[in-house]
């Protein structure tokens, strides 16, 4: 696989703080031993969940964002693997194969045009939609670590046409439930992190689209407006929820899974829907991290499930802000991930 990085079992333990008397979830977590051989490897793991990751930010910068999406990667791994193994979550449920490594197109996009960077970001997505479509034909579900949004489309195309490889649907389309700030509903003005849900709906791969969190002062009017035209869209807005109380957050999330439990469906969160949690959308007023863990405890329990991605978190931005915590957040939501599924 172009641009992909394998890990084996010593690169689990590099991360992992071992300790005496204690067993960390990066001794009991699941590696490939030979990387030419990895699907045959995938499909007799007895491990459910495959972990892997896209450390970049070449999407968000195609987006005008601020870079420094590519660090949430190994900030999570440091904090993932020093979870406890035990009763409620022991590690060997998980198989981690390894990262996307695009620095070299990250050097290609230095002082480029924005058409230029675009197009790269539609490089990416091949690359990642083939290793998405690769893992869910082995019957396994992927966890996603990001990089920017713009990843939502390699996932949701991988996804949809690993499951329809395995006869587990029989056209190409799957849902989303999409806990997020933003619709990333933009135009089709070439690919970044802001318009992979358009594109995966006008290539069809998309079917039901279902958003909680999604606030107002971010919505233009057309999108407003396709929202509404659209029957296979389904928003359950921020303020609605926490400013206005028009309705509470299980109701909300109830509604949602509701829209999207016909098919199998694909979890984004956007780590801009927490608030002052670092990301390339930063907030001062959205969900709690409490908040949505609950919300992806319950969908998981509720829907057929695609994979996970989690994305757009920042361990260090290129504007110099630092957080120490960005890591141990996606540490929780995968945990309560996999605790819910196994």
């Amino acid at each position: 696989m172009q641009h992909f990085v394998f890990y084996k079992k010593e690169n689990h333990l590099a991360f992992t703080k071992t300790r005496n008397g204690e067993t960390k979830l990066g001794e009991k977590i699941v590696a490939i031993s030979n990387e030419k051989k990895w699907q045959d490897e995938l499909k007799k793991s007895s491990a459910k969940f495959v972990l892997l990751g896209i450390p970049e930010s070449i999407g968000v910068k195609a987006n005008f964002g601020v870079a420094g999406t590519e660090t949430a990667w190994k900030a999570f791994l440091h904090s993932f693997f020093n979870i406890q193994s035990n009763q409620f979550l022991k590690g060997n449920e998980i198989l981690l194969l390894g990262y996307f490594d695009f620095s070299a197109l990250q050097k290609k996009i230095k002082n480029k045009p924005v058409e230029f960077v675009r197009d790269i970001v539609s490089e990416i997505d091949k690359h990642v939609s083939e290793m998405i479509e690769k893992i869910v034909a082995t019957g396994k579900i992927p966890i996603i670590i990001g990089g920017g949004h713009n990843n939502a489309y390699g996932n949701i195309k991988g996804a949809a046409l690993g499951l329809q490889q395995v006869n587990k649907i029989k056209v190409a389309k799957i849902n989303v439930i999409n806990i997020d700030a933003h619709t990333d509903l933009r135009a089709l003005e070439g690919r970044h992190s802001g318009n992979g849900f358009s594109y995966a709906i006008k290539d069809g791969f998309l079917e039901k689209y279902g958003m909680i969190g999604i606030q107002e002062n971010y919505c233009t009017q057309k999108m407003l407006d396709d929202i509404k035209q659209n029957k296979n869209i389904q928003v359950q807005y921020f303020e609605d929820i926490i400013v206005k109380e028009k309705i509470t957050l299980q109701q909300a999330t109830s509604k949602i899974i509701q829209h999207t439990k016909s098919n199998f469906s694909g979890i984004e969160i956007d780590l801009d829907a927490i608030e002052n949690t670092l990301s390339s959308a930063i907030t001062p007023s959205g969900f709690s991290a409490n908040q949505v863990r609950q919300m992806l405890y319950q969908i998981t329990q509720k829907n057929k499930i695609a994979y996970l991605h989690i994305c757009e978190g920042v361990a260090e931005s290129e504007n110099g802000q630092i957080s120490s915590t960005t890591g141990k957040l996606i540490s929780y939501l995968v945990s309560d991930f996999v605790k819910a599924l196994d």
